[in-house]
């Protein structure tokens, strides 16, 4: 039994403590809640650690500690004391992400051991809605990616990311676990796109999905279809798609400089409720 503040890698056997924690914040905890659900505490099978914070015997908060580092309902304690397990552990994630706060505090507190990040985006507007917009009709032409599709959608994918990110997913593994994880969208319905001339012009992905949340992500327009309104109505389509298949609420999170993208989510339906903060390695 636990009886002072603790810390300590979660078994199988907690599984049901760790989904109350994940379930007090559905939409802010969705990505990790929707990776806990599908392979359970398994460090093999989840793709990292969970990492438990107690007080007093009962589990307070989380931190998945795997490709990235996901702080979850982190109190200040918490987040020293996750902080101080991920120094002596060493640098793993390719990137820190989280509510901005939590995620802020964690990162003070590693920044002298792991820094400097390739880039800190500390302020990204976490955008939810629970009915879409009656003011942008979906566009009929976005559909669901085909499994036979890979080859069609996975340039508009590997745009996107780079695009976002700054770096190419085909890097390091020649991009084997990026293919793996869009092969994963498109096999679960997940991924969707508008085709024109054998081109995907416009296209976006479900990402984490739980029963009660689910995240869209990946949107992404071709450069040469700007500025004709495909974002609005593709996103309309997507949402539309989520709320009658996936979950009763989709959230998804932008950079702040982006006034062009948050504009055209306001006006497809979703409204800002907080902000999520990414470092990136």
């Amino acid at each position: 039994m636990l009886t002072t503040t603790a810390i300590k890698v979660l078994e199988p056997g907690e599984l049901d403590d760790a989904l109350a924690v994940l379930d007090r914040e559905p939409v802010a905890n969705a990505f990790v809640a929707a990776r806990v659900q599908v392979a359970g505490l398994d460090p093999w099978r989840l793709g990292g650690e969970m990492w438990g914070w107690y007080v007093g015997g009962r589990l307070e908060s989380l931190c998945y500690a795997g490709a990235n580092l996901v702080p979850v309902c982190a109190t200040p304690e918490a987040v020293r004391g996750f902080a101080e397990r991920a120094r002596r552990q060493g640098r793993r994630c390719s990137s820190i992400v989280g509510p901005a706060g939590p995620t802020a505090a964690l990162w003070s507190l590693l920044e002298p051991h792991w820094g400097p990040a390739r880039e800190v985006r500390a302020h990204q507007p976490l955008m939810v809605t629970s009915s879409p917009s009656t003011e942008i009709a979906p566009d009929p032409y976005v559909r669901r990616i085909r499994k036979n599709e890979m080859d069609l959608i996975m340039p508009a994918c590997v745009a996107m990311f780079t695009e976002e990110v700054g770096i190419s997913p085909m890097a390091g593994d020649g991009g084997l676990l990026y293919q793996a994880r869009v092969a994963e969208l498109v096999g679960s319905g997940r991924s969707f796109a508008r085709i024109e001339d054998g081109k995907v012009v416009f296209k976006a992905e479900i990402g984490a999905a739980t029963p009660r949340a689910c995240q869209i992500q990946g949107v992404w327009v071709d450069p040469a279809y700007r500025g004709k309104g495909l974002s609005e109505t593709g996103m309309a389509a997507v949402l539309r798609y989520a709320l009658s298949d996936v979950a009763p609420v989709v959230s998804l999170y932008v950079n702040d400089f982006n006034t062009a993208a948050r504009a055209s989510y306001r006006r497809v339906g979703f409204k800002e409720v907080g902000a999520f903060m990414s470092v990136l390695f």
